[in-house]
């Protein structure tokens, strides 16, 4: 049976707590649509092995969960303390060593993984570390030494991250552990792919390519945590398939008194441009150690919810955390109460009106339709999920259904709000057929009832990419028989 009540996908990531036994199945049971490998962690067996659990028990539920490869980027790092962890003091000198063999860190100075930090640098420029615990202001640069004081106390070990405040580093997006991890994510059939530390759409297009080159068809997933990321964010959306508001390192670039606003702006941005979205980092913390989350990241997680975001993101919870599966239930509750505070009176008005392909025309059809009469559902039939992915950009009260014989578009539209995957075979069959047939199966999974009406898109050609150019209106009969009342 389709969860018809919750329409904002769960993204959980993997880990240690999810490989216990039983837990990667209860993930699932509880609410998780797609899985998230972080391959800034874990070696190529350990991803081969959680999601072979996760295919595993997907089948076993009946249900369809996509799975997203995210790759680690050029994450800047520090590099290693003699005792592990230093404590240091603000108004100290402290050394950053950029050479290619720094000595082992200690309370005055540590090394860094990129060399190039030097020539990206200026006097007057504050670096935070371990994501803004630590800042230091750099007073001179000395060939490979970067001499800083530190402005907070604060505690620094092993390979924490390193940003500098306003963003400005030169590193490019992908490295060669990336392009290695891009064969990887190929070879295990990942569904969608993450790009770190994105700032143009070269970046997206690029990962893509490199992709494509592999065999692998994934979505290309942009981080948005760079603040160069922000000054290009149209033609980073419109690169990729999904975009992820990663606000861990994007706060520690730009300030965390800027985020909120730049997140409702990243979401907004990508709901217009008709790519699903993504809110991530820290949404329920407190549940790395605590069975409960705080009110603060209930009233998080909500407004991410309520302002349209496709999916919110559980990281440390769900992969090294305590409760994992009482962390997604929580962010199910918490979808659900959101949800109940949408506003589903489309604007039609502020719609798009430079529409050039004859499924957009008819995604805002359907939804135009579905807003002014009462309709049941709204069944999407489709080949690759674009169809599903325009409808979901519009609110509505029905439910989607994204009917499809592929399982990787299925497991692609488990990410799309409003859309509920569905395994359906419309081969041989005509499209109006082919459109009855559909209703019936929704019929007979429970899903329709005797007298609903539903709004199904569909194509003349049903086996291509791209051709859904039909609309129609009908109602469901005895037996799921299915009546027309209109046509488009």
């Amino acid at each position: 049976m389709v969860d018809q009540l919750r329409r904002t996908k769960i993204l959980a990531t993997l880990g240690p707590a999810s490989d216990r036994p039983g837990v990667t199945e209860a993930l699932i049971a509880a609410g998780v649509n797609v899985v998230r490998l972080n391959f800034s962690h874990g070696n190529a067996e350990q991803h081969a092995q959680r999601i072979s659990q996760v295919r595993n028990a997907a089948k076993r539920l009946g249900h369809e969960v996509g799975v997203l490869g995210d790759l680690q980027g050029p994450k800047i790092r520090i590099e290693s303390f003699a005792g592990d962890k230093v404590e240091i003091k603000a108004g100290q000198r402290f050394t950053l060593d950029c050479s290619e063999q720094p000595a082992t860190g200690d309370a005055s100075r540590v090394g860094c993984s990129y060399r190039g930090l030097p020539g990206d640098v200026r006097a007057g420029d504050t670096l935070l570390l371990d994501d803004g615990l630590v800042a230091m202001r750099v007073e001179e640069i000395a060939n490979d030494q970067i001499h800083c004081t530190v402005l907070t106390d604060g505690a620094l070990s092993n390979r924490k991250g390193l940003n500098r405040l306003g963003g400005g580093l030169s590193l490019g997006a992908l490295t060669d552990k990336d392009r290695a991890d891009i064969e990887l994510a190929a070879s295990l059939g990942c569904d969608f792919l993450a790009v770190s530390f994105c700032r143009s759409a070269a970046d997206i297009e690029e990962a893509r390519r490199l992709a494509r080159d592999a065999g692998s068809q994934a979505g290309l997933v942009a981080k948005i945590e760079r603040a160069e990321a922000i000054a290009n964010l149209g033609e980073i959306i419109d690169a990729s398939d999904a975009v992820m508001v990663a606000r861990g390192d994007l706060g520690v670039e730009i300030g965390d008194a800027e985020l909120p606003g730049l997140q409702k702006k990243i979401i907004r941005e990508a709901l217009e441009r008709n790519r699903v979205v993504i809110t991530a980092t820290q949404m329920l913390q407190s549940m790395v150690d605590n069975p409960i989350p705080t009110r603060a990241e209930v009233l998080d997680v909500a407004n991410a919810v309520i302002d349209g975001t496709d999916a919110v993101m559980l990281s440390a919870e769900s992969a090294a955390g305590q409760y994992p599966v009482k962390a997604v239930e929580a962010m199910v509750r918490v979808c659900l109460g959101a949800e109940r505070q949408f506003d589903h009176d489309t604007d039609f008005e502020a719609a798009r009106r430079d529409l050039t392909r004859a499924d957009e025309a008819i995604a805002m059809a359907a939804m135009f339709l579905t807003e002014h009469i009462s309709v049941r559902a709204i069944v999407a039939m489709t080949e690759s999920g674009g169809t599903a992915r325009q409808l979901s950009r519009f609110r509505a009260l029905a439910p989607i259904y994204g009917l499809s014989r592929h399982p990787e578009a299925r497991r692609r539209m488990a990410l799309m709000r409003d859309v509920f995957p569905i395994d359906f075979d419309s081969r041989g069959l005509a499209p109006r057929k082919a459109a009855r047939e559909a209703v019936k199966h929704l019929f007979q999974l429970g899903l329709l009832s005797v007298g609903d009406r539903v709004v199904i898109t569909s194509g003349d050609h049903m086996e291509e990419q791209g051709s859904t150019n039909t609309l129609r209106l009908l109602k469901v009969g005895e037996g799921g028989m299915a009546e027309g009342l209109g046509e488009l």
